[in-house]
């Protein structure tokens, strides 16, 4: 079974790779390569997030506290190089990340085909809306908040997302139903986590979290989609009895 999804994501990245060609293939090439770093730096840590939940499920555990310390640690610290203006933005923020935090841990030690379904569909949407909106989005959905997020890679990365779930069929223990409701809270609550990160940086007037990551703005701005759509499977499992 493992090696049958590791082929549809192998797949999926194929498809990545085609559409980031398109994409760049008229850019300068300095623009064209922090883009291909980007889609090689996301490639690797698919591949580990992938296979610490399919061979040693703790250690998957490990990383989502690591990645919650991390981007706890991200949010502070542009608070303190903000000179701790926006106090009480910084506080609800810290509230909220510990919330969504609190529930990506819970949802990390769920059963292992339901946390690799989750994470698949994650990945799936984080990728494909860039690549469709890059492609064909031209309507921008909140542009004073996230400039690059348009109305087309987001049905785009919500479409492939819904597909991928019942391709994945065999990782969910519930109905036809609860599967799309999983999948689609999952892609929405992604949708708002980065919405959410997004919008923390343009409060503070920056750019990136961090550069600890190469071709990404940081912990949150790779993970974030990760916190806020781990939080809704830990509450969808006992609501949907699943």
């Amino acid at each position: 079974m493992e090696r049958l999804i590791y082929s549809i994501i192998l797949s999926y990245f194929v498809l990545g790779g085609i559409g980031f060609y398109l994409i760049n293939r008229k850019k300068e090439r300095d623009v064209a390569r922090k883009s291909y770093t980007k889609f090689g730096v996301y490639f690797i840590i698919i591949n580990i997030l992938f296979f610490s939940i399919t061979i040693r499920p703790v250690v998957f555990f490990y990383l989502t506290i690591l990645i919650v310390a991390v981007g706890s640690f991200e949010l502070s610290r542009l608070f303190v190089a903000a000179k701790f203006r926006h106090a009480l933005f910084f506080a609800l923020t810290l509230l909220v990340y510990f919330m969504l935090s609190a529930g990506l841990i819970v949802f990390s030690l769920a059963g292992r085909d339901l946390v690799l379904l989750t994470f698949l569909l994650l990945s799936i949407f984080d990728a494909f809306s860039q690549i469709a909106g890059q492609l064909f989005g031209k309507t921008k959905i909140m542009p004073g908040i996230s400039p690059n997020k348009t109305l087309g890679g987001v049905v785009g990365g919500t479409a492939i997302s819904l597909l991928s779930a019942f391709l994945l069929r065999s990782l969910f223990p519930g109905t036809n139903s609860a599967l799309f409701l999983f999948a689609f809270g999952t892609v929405f609550f992604a949708f708002w986590g980065d919405i959410l990160a997004s919008l923390y940086k343009r409060k503070y007037q920056v750019k990136d979290y961090s550069k600890w990551i190469p071709g990404h703005g940081g912990f949150l701005d790779r993970f974030d989609s990760l916190i806020a759509g781990g939080a809704w499977a830990a509450l969808a499992i006992p609501v949907l009895g699943i």
